[in-house]
């Protein structure tokens, strides 16, 4: 049987920086367990399955649980899990961020790359949601992508990206940082730490704060 693993050349580009500002992230937030069990992290729209390759190999403390809600996504993943044949990498699961049950009820960690401007705001709603649900005290939402600041666009480039975006589906479009972190606060997490990465996008690493 053919093996499907697609391949985007934009995860080729951007898998190494978001690795090195993913590391220090989970090493402080993400801890193995009390029982010596390997912590979970749920990556959110898994696309072709080449970011949860390469993460799941550089991070072998962490279960690597890749989602997304496209079939074809989920057998690009299956096929890339296979070449990797790690014990970490996780058979992938398909997730509707807009749904109010997911495939899974805990996650000590969640990621999710270039979603929300590519998907109508319901979708951006359902993650922070569900981020709220699964995560734990402590625990880190990373999300990385374009995003406005302060109501403005960081480059030309980004501005003529929405564009485009906007232009394909009027639903679509990159996202003010401030709503998504509205959107965060209210299910529970604190304002973000902000990472600037190359190519004017941002990782916004969100932590669930602890129970009054």
């Amino acid at each position: 049987m053919q093996n499907r693993a697609g391949i985007a050349a934009a995860a080729d580009r951007n898998k190494e920086p978001i690795l090195a500002a993913l590391q220090p992230l989970l090493a402080a937030a993400v801890l193995p367990r009390p029982e010596g069990a390997r912590p979970l992290l749920l990556e959110v729209a898994s696309g072709t399955g080449q970011h949860a390759a390469h993460f799941c190999a550089a991070l072998p403390h962490l279960y690597w649980q890749p989602t997304d809600p496209d079939p074809s996504a989920l057998a690009s993943i299956a096929g890339h899990r296979e070449i990797a044949a790690r014990d970490n990498f996780l058979a992938p699961l398909q997730l509707d961020v807009t749904a109010a049950d997911w495939p899974l009820a805990r996650a000590d960690a969640l990621f999710c790359a270039n979603m929300i401007h590519i998907a109508p705001w319901e979708a951006a709603i359902g993650l922070a949601a569900g981020a709220g649900r699964l995560l734990p005290a402590g625990a880190p939402a990373i999300l990385y992508g374009p995003y406005r600041r302060d109501g403005a666009h960081t480059a030309d480039s980004n501005a003529a990206f929405d564009e485009s975006l906007r232009a394909r589906d009027p639903r679509w479009g990159v996202r003010d940082l401030e709503a998504v972190a509205e959107l965060f606060e209210a299910a529970g997490f604190l304002a973000p730490d902000v990472v600037e990465m190359p190519a004017n996008n941002l990782l916004l690493c969100f932590r669930k704060a602890a129970r009054a």
